[in-house]
C-alpha cells in the first residue's frame, strides 16, 4: 500500500511539473508573439517639400492685357505687380522679377547684326555688371523678334542693400516704322521660361 501510494504521489508530482512547464512555454510564446506584434515596420521618411529657386514665377500667376503708350500694341503682363514709369518705358515689378514694356519709332527692322553693332554697346554702357549672352532671331505669334540675352547686376535691395545677378532677355519686334521692346529679367537660376514665353507670345499690334 505504501509503495502504491508513493507511486501515486510521484505520478501526481510529475503531472504537476509537466503542467507548469507547459504553462511556462505558453507564456514565452505569448510574449514572443506580443513582441512580434509590437515590432512594426518603420514608417517611410516624410516627402521633402518642393522648393523653387528664388524668383520663380508661380504657376498660379494671372496675366492681363496692357496697352502700350500710344496704343501701338498690347501685351499681357502679370496681374498685381507694381507699376512704374521709367522714361518712355512702363515697368512692372514683383520682388525679384521685372517686365519692361516700351514702344518707339524705328526706320527699319532690327537684325542680329544691328543689335550686335549698336544695341549691345548701349546696353553695356548703362547696365551695371553687364555680361553679354546671345543675339538671335526668334519666332513669336506677332512675328520675328531679335532676342538679346545678357546678365546684369540687379538694383540694390532697399532693406538689405544686397544685389543679385539677373538673367535678362530683351525682345525687339518691328512693324511699319515702329518698334516694340519687351525686356524681361529675373534672378539667374529662376525657371521662368514659360511665363516669359507667355508674355512675348501675347504681343499684338494694334496698328
Amino acid at each position: 500500500m505504501r509503495t502504491r501510494r508513493s507511486m501515486i504521489h510521484a505520478g501526481s508530482a510529475l503531472l504537476l511539473i509537466a503542467a507548469l512547464a507547459a504553462c511556462g512555454g505558453g507564456t514565452g510564446r505569448s510574449a514572443a508573439a506580443s513582441g512580434q506584434t509590437a515590432a512594426r515596420a518603420p514608417s517611410p521618411p516624410p516627402t521633402p517639400k518642393e522648393t523653387n529657386p528664388p524668383g520663380d514665377i508661380p504657376d498660379s500667376q494671372v496675366f492681363v492685357p496692357f496697352t502700350a503708350a500710344g496704343g501701338l500694341f498690347t501685351v499681357k503682363v502679370p496681374e498685381g505687380w507694381a507699376r512704374s514709369q521709367s522714361g518712355p518705358a512702363t515697368v512692372f515689378t514683383d520682388k525679384l522679377n521685372t517686365v519692361r514694356v516700351e514702344a518707339r519709332p524705328a526706320a527699319s527692322a532690327p537684325t542680329v547684326a544691328s543689335a550686335r553693332a549698336t544695341e549691345l554697346a548701349q546696353i553695356r554702357s548703362s547696365t551695371p555688371g553687364f555680361t553679354p549672352g546671345d543675339v538671335t532671331v526668334v519666332q513669336r505669334k506677332a512675328g520675328p523678334a531679335v532676342r538679346i540675352t545678357y546678365r546684369a547686376q540687379s538694383p540694390a535691395n532697399p532693406v538689405t542693400g544686397k544685389t543679385i545677378q539677373d538673367a535678362v532677355e530683351r525682345y525687339e519686334f518691328w512693324k511699319a516704322g515702329n518698334e516694340a521692346i519687351l525686356t524681361l529679367s529675373g534672378p539667374v537660376g529662376a525657371d521662368n521660361v514659360d511665363p516669359w514665353r507667355l508674355v512675348t507670345d501675347s504681343l499684338r499690334w494694334q496698328r
